[in-house]
């Protein structure tokens, strides 16, 4: 890469936007000029990036071409990418959107690099590119490969989110749940981030409930899939928080169109990009969320064919929701863009 750009990070001071920065130094991204950027409130504090202070500047519709922005990652919420992310786009940039506002839009791109790298280039249609939901993303780096070796009939999964995926607040209140538990008072904590006490608890709900039973992440799940599989695949998921920090875990089971091989399913999985697996249940190696900590692959392992049908596979899936499930991709996505531009 020769050329050098001008980057801008939406939400630099978000437990997401801290991840960009890390991962953006960790890869040497070719930047001219870091721009972080967050709101009236944050403006003039600093973030750390390649050990230094930059300091954070307001959010603003201006912000882009007076900064000459050519690359945007937002990861700030919904309501802030509807609002800002066009003006990113008038002044010349490519926006890599973390949030879930663009994703659904069939002029959009939703990418996952190692699934459908090509998808990149339809940006220029609106000069946005969605970044896939964090349960997706790991998800379907797993079933790409498998898919094209023997033809995916129908999925099933069920998450175990870590509260992380609800922010930071959200990881704040687990902590401060386990603490009230140390002291006896943990019937007095009021749960803020979740619809129930998260610490020493399980809850099957993530985002709403809509008419048809499932929730609005479980459907995210559903239709980002088609999207990125650029066909629809039957899918049921059921999603559930957790209380861990960070990596979010699934049981994932599959069906083919032809029998499986369980091994030779291991070894197209080995060979798959940024994908690990980890797999010998004799010694209690298998994924898990810690693991996966401020890891950039996915991990897979207990790879298993069903015990009634030849054409299931069941597998578990890991993955460091802020890093691989939205900030790593996000970071790949902008290699792939500058990659691509740099081919023409």
């Amino acid at each position: 890469m020769s050329k050098k750009y001008n980057v801008a990070v939406v939400g630099a001071n978000g437990a997401v936007g801290e991840e960009i920065l890390s991962i953006l130094h960790e890869v040497n991204f070719p930047i001219n000029k870091l721009v972080p950027l967050a709101s009236s409130r944050s403006a003039g504090k600093t973030v750390e990036y390649a050990g230094r202070d930059v300091v954070i500047k307001e959010l603003t519709d201006t912000v882009f071409e007076e900064e000459d922005v050519e690359i945007a990652l937002f990861s700030a919420g919904g309501s802030v990418s509807a609002q800002f992310a066009p003006s990113a786009v008038r002044a010349g940039a490519v926006v890599i959107d973390n949030t879930s506002h663009f994703r659904m839009d069939e002029h959009i791109p939703l990418v996952v690099p190692e699934v459908n790298p090509e998808d990149i280039a339809k940006w220029k249609k609106t000069g946005i590119i969605a970044n896939p939901n964090c349960s997706t993303i790991q998800m379907v780096q797993a079933l790409k490969p498998l898919d094209e070796a023997y033809g995916i009939q129908r999925v099933d999964v069920s998450t175990y989110q870590a509260t992380s995926g609800a922010g930071k607040s959200a990881m704040e209140e687990l902590v401060n749940q386990m603490q009230s538990f140390f002291t006896f008072k943990l019937d007095e904590a009021e749960p803020k981030a979740f619809a129930h006490r998260i610490a020493l608890n399980v809850i099957p709900q993530i985002d709403k409930f809509l008419d048809n039973g499932y929730t609005k992440e479980e459907m995210k799940m559903v239709n980002e899939t088609t999207k990125i599989m650029h066909r629809e695949i039957p899918l049921s998921a059921t999603c559930v928080r957790v209380p861990t920090l960070r990596g979010h875990a699934e049981a994932v089971s599959v069906t083919f169109a032809k029998e499986i091989d369980a091994n030779e399913a291991r070894e197209i999985l080995r060979k798959a990009p940024n994908i690990v697996i980890l797999d010998t249940p004799s010694e209690s190696i298998y994924p898990m969320p810690s693991t996966a900590f401020e890891k950039n692959e996915t991990f897979v392992g207990r790879i298993r064919r069903d015990n009634f049908s030849k054409n299931i596979l069941h597998m578990f899936i890991v993955a460091d929701n802020l890093r691989v499930g939205a900030a790593t991709n996000a970071v790949r996505i902008a290699q792939k863009w500058v990659e691509m531009r740099e081919e023409v």
